[in-house]
């Protein structure tokens, strides 16, 4: 199933266990971001087809982090794509670190995965009238991205942030620490809409983002508390 969020965007959405995906859609350059999980890659691709774009149209795919449910997929593509994600998300992905990709827990054989572009922080990919900038943004994982538009002040968020904000649970290679750090810098920028790797879309992202950083610090002070 597939929405036009607005002119050139567009989420798609082939069920649980895999994210939501966002295909960006230019004259020039087709991305997507976070092409989910392998298994239900068929509906993905059926659903681009319905937007007017082929597999070998996508240019440039982008991973937020490194979790099978997002990066599952990119193997139907990273023949003809460039594969984008941080570099601490690249490591794992390249190195087939299981521990993290959780690759195996889904049935999935962890090797073979390729980046093509390893991102840092405000690195920026510009398609169009977009201007996809990348926020390094730990916590959930070491190599957590957010996609941030400043002009159309859309925030893709990968699994950072949820609406209502609600957060994700900290895995092996992130940190309540850098979790608390990420969300206080995306709570001073202005955003407005608010596009998470799971769940709804928010039209009330600051409120969302202040209401996720009140949460994460609730949480870690519970966990110091254990």
């Amino acid at each position: 199933m597939y929405i036009e969020i607005a002119p050139e965007l567009y989420r798609i959405d082939t069920g649980k266990p895999s994210c939501a995906s966002y295909l960006v859609k230019t004259a020039e350059r087709n991305v997507l971001i976070d092409p989910g999980i392998a298994d239900h890659v068929e509906l993905l691709l059926k659903d681009l087809e319905g937007i007017g774009v082929h597999a070998k149209d996508i240019d440039v795919v982008i991973n937020t982090h490194e979790h099978v449910d997002h990066i599952g997929a990119n193997k139907y593509f990273q023949k003809r794509s460039l594969i984008a994600a941080h570099r601490y998300a690249a490591t794992k992905i390249m190195s087939a670190d299981d521990e993290v990709l959780m690759c195996r827990a889904h049935g999935h054989d962890v090797r073979g995965y390729r980046v093509n572009l390893w991102l840092m922080n405000i690195n920026a990919i510009t398609v169009g009238d977009w201007f996809l900038k990348v926020l390094h943004t730990p916590g959930h994982t070491s190599g957590s991205i957010c996609i941030f538009e400043p002009y159309k002040r859309i925030l893709f968020s990968g699994d950072m942030v949820f609406t209502d904000g609600t957060i994700s649970d900290i895995s092996r290679s992130g940190s309540y620490g850098e979790y608390i750090n990420s969300l206080a810098r995306l709570n001073t920028m202005k955003i407005d809409i608010l596009l998470p790797g799971h769940g709804r879309t928010s039209e009330n992202a600051e409120s969302d983002i202040l209401k996720a950083l009140e949460n994460a610090k609730r949480k870690h002070e519970e966990f110091l508390s254990n």
